[in-house]
């Protein structure tokens, strides 16, 4: 089911759809656009269409940054070294000792 919903950008108003569950998110994301668009204005006297190509220039190289600096920062799935050693250590034990009745065969 969805529902619309009034924001207001940049003094203009405009009606969207969208989810229930969305609609807190979809007010945030207004309001950091709205102002957004207001500090660019602000900075470069920029208006209109221009003015919201630059702001989602803006905000598209911020989320590339944040993106890049998610995979670069350690996360839950890093990889533990000294760990996955003795995981590979056992693996081969266990392999090993199930091989060794194999090469009495030959």
């Amino acid at each position: 089911m969805t529902t619309t919903l009034d924001i207001r950008i940049q003094g203009r108003d405009y009606r969207v759809a969208c989810a229930p569950e969305e609609i807190d998110a979809l007010q945030a994301a207004a309001a950091l656009l709205d102002a957004r668009m207001g500090e660019i204005a602000k900075a470069t006297r920029s208006t209109g269409e221009r003015l919201a190509v630059m702001t989602a220039l803006n905000l598209a190289a911020e989320l590339n940054a944040a993106r890049q600096n998610a995979t670069l920062q350690p996360s839950d799935q890093a990889i533990d070294a000294a760990e996955s050693l003795r995981r590979i250590q056992a693996i081969e034990a266990r392999l090993d000792e199930a091989l060794a009745p194999q090469e009495k065969l030959f």
